[in-house]
Order: C-alpha cells, then structure tokens, then sequence
C-alpha cells in the first residue's frame, strides 16, 4: 500500500496538484550488498516473490545453494562425482562453514522447495507464511555467513 496525497478540495471544485508519496507500506526491504552477487540475486527473488509463495520457496532454496557455492562447498566433490544440496550441507557443517542449527534450517529449506517443485498430490501448496518463514531463514543463514563477517573489522572493540 501507498499513502499519497495529489487533491485538494476548493469547495465545490476539486484542483489537481502534484501527487506526493508519504509512505510505502509495508517498508521495501533491501538486501545487504555485504551478500556476494548471486545468492543476492535469489534472496531478492525470493523477497520480490512473496506473493507467489511456491516461487518464493523454490529461490529462498536457490540462494541456500548459491550461498554454499560462494562459500567453496563445490556441486562436485573431489573425485568429481555430484554432491546433491542435502550432501553440500552436510559437507558445509563438516567443514565448520555451518552451525549444526544453520544446516537444520537449510535442510529445512531444501525439503520445502522440494516439496513445491516436485508437485506431488499429498503436498500441500506452499503459504504466503511458509514463503515468510523460508525467506526468514535464508536471509539469517546470509547474515550469519557473509553480512555479520563483513560488518566485523567495521566494528571497534573497547575494552
């Protein structure tokens, strides 16, 4: 929604003025530049996509995916063979990249974008709160990886 003024009553005629935007609600959330280029891109998709929540899932589990790439846990493994997301994550909490609890929430996030690509009769569609949520735990996993990081030698310590 957007509050706007552009009308002015002149009591029996109305005059016609320069329309103003006073507000935009709810408030156009951005996404840290602090997050490199390509899991931005998703998570932007992500938030721009709300409104088509199965949409919204699917490129919440893109970043995720993206997010590890830039972190170096590579679709291949050394021998070549292809590392499905499920494993990626699992390399990423071995390789201290993940917390425990960050893996559960992209694994989290994984089942749910499975769920609405693969279609199947007994899943439910996906909800504007489960694109919410999903969203929610995707930027966190950002903020935690690349944002937090990149704010650190910003940030002065005092004893």
């Amino acid at each position: 929604m957007i509050a706007i003024s552009g009308r002015e009553d002149h009591g029996n005629r109305t005059a016609n003025v320069p329309i103003r935007v006073s507000a935009v609600f709810p408030s156009a959330e951005t996404i840290s530049e602090a997050i490199p280029a390509r899991p931005r891109s998703f998570l932007t998709d992500a938030q721009r996509s709300l409104s088509a929540p199965s949409a919204s899932v699917m490129a919440s589990n893109s970043a995720i995916d993206a997010m590890l790439k830039e972190m170096g846990v590579a679709r291949k493994d050394a021998a070549g063979r292809e590392q499905s997301l499920s494993r990626r994550i699992d390399v990423a909490v071995q390789a201290n990249i993940l917390t425990k609890g960050m893996s559960e929430w992209a694994h989290r996030i994984r089942l749910d974008a499975n769920d609405q690509r693969h279609a199947d009769e007994d899943t439910p569609a996906a909800t504007p709160e489960l694109a919410q949520q999903t969203l929610r735990l995707a930027k966190a996993i950002a903020e935690l990886l690349f944002v937090l990081p990149a704010e650190l030698p910003k940030a002065t310590l005092t004893p």
